[in-house]
């Protein structure tokens, strides 16, 4: 088996550190990958934003499967692209990434699937956004789009609510779009990865990441300081994914809209039970360093049956 990599950072390394431990001993290909990453598999040079190119490699490598790392190509079509041109990938069509890629979506998709998640509501303004926190505080503000994980914003009172709303929606920092104002969830975190091919879910080991930038869980959230597990006193992840996942997988179905690759969930343990905080249509970053390092089963064929739609089998 031939299998072409999509990304360069550590969450692709793992991957492809991951693929290398198959008994399969597929050959590896990474685009654009990293120093370290080609002493594992062979590089192309092929930014991960050249989706034509990319399908050109897989199309003239003759690749028997695509695993897309970051979600910018998956929020842009690269799956469907590579669907097009008959070859397998890993990972969802742009229409089901959306989950990823719109906060607001995938507050709608949670909503009509079932699934418990926080209040929310989606403002404009600045204006807005500071009425729509009811002077509640801490609150929850999230721009309404791929921030590569610095679009949440915990304000701890109004002039702090202000700044980001104003960032987010006068300034554009991230680019055009509306903000998401939450409900304040209190509890503990949890992220719950799951392989998907369309119709089922299967669970891998839950995991907790470091997202505050400083010592002591201060500052402002960043993509990822790090991450552990096994997770002590973590709930089962078969229950997790039949109460999350899966109703989510069903929703989407429904809409015409199957989802294969991976549904990362990131959770809040409350009081009240586990809620969703967000959506990720693929590996998160750190999470997927640590989480594929505890894989016993032979990862290329997981996520070959993914692809394929063979996953129950």
């Amino acid at each position: 088996m031939k299998i072409l990599v999509v990304g360069g950072g550590g969450r692709e390394h793992a991957i492809v550190r991951a693929l290398r431990r198959s008994p399969q001993w597929p050959e590896l290909l990474c685009a654009p990958g990293n120093p370290g990453i080609g002493e594992d598999a062979r590089l192309l040079e092929i930014p991960v934003t050249d989706l034509d190119g990319l399908v050109d490699a897989a199309r003239d490598e003759a690749v028997d499967l695509v695993v897309v790392g970051p979600e910018g190509p998956l929020i842009g079509g690269l799956v469907d692209r590579l669907f097009d041109a008959g070859i397998p990938a890993f990972g969802p069509f742009a229409a089901a990434a959306a989950i990823e890629g719109s906060k607001a979506y995938a507050k709608e998709i949670m909503l009509a699937a079932g699934v418990p998640t926080g209040g929310y509501e989606v403002v404009a303004t600045v204006e807005e956004g500071l009425a729509a926190t009811r002077g509640r505080y801490p609150a929850v503000l999230k721009f309404d789009g791929l921030a590569a994980g610095k679009g949440v914003v915990l304000p701890e009172d109004e002039a702090q609510a202000r700044a980001a709303l104003e960032a987010f929606l006068v300034e554009r920092r991230f680019g055009p779009g509306d903000v998401v104002v939450e409900e304040f969830l209190a509890g503990e975190e949890l992220s719950m990865l799951a392989l998907c091919d369309g119709e089922i879910a299967v669970p891998l080991a839950p995991a907790q990441d470091y997202k505050r930038i400083f010592d002591g869980d201060e500052g402002p959230n960043t993509g990822g300081m790090g991450s552990y597990s096994p997770v002590p006193g973590a709930p089962d992840p078969a229950t997790l994914v039949r109460l999350i996942h899966q109703p989510v997988l069903d929703e989407l179905s429904r809409r015409g809209l199957p989802f294969s690759g991976v549904l990362y969930a990131g959770l809040m343990l409350t009081a009240d039970g586990p809620k969703v905080i967000e959506f990720n249509a693929r590996f998160g970053d750190p999470e997927t360093q640590v989480v594929l390092a505890l894989l016993e089963s032979p990862l290329g064929v997981l996520l070959h049956a993914a692809a394929t739609g063979t996953l129950a089998a």
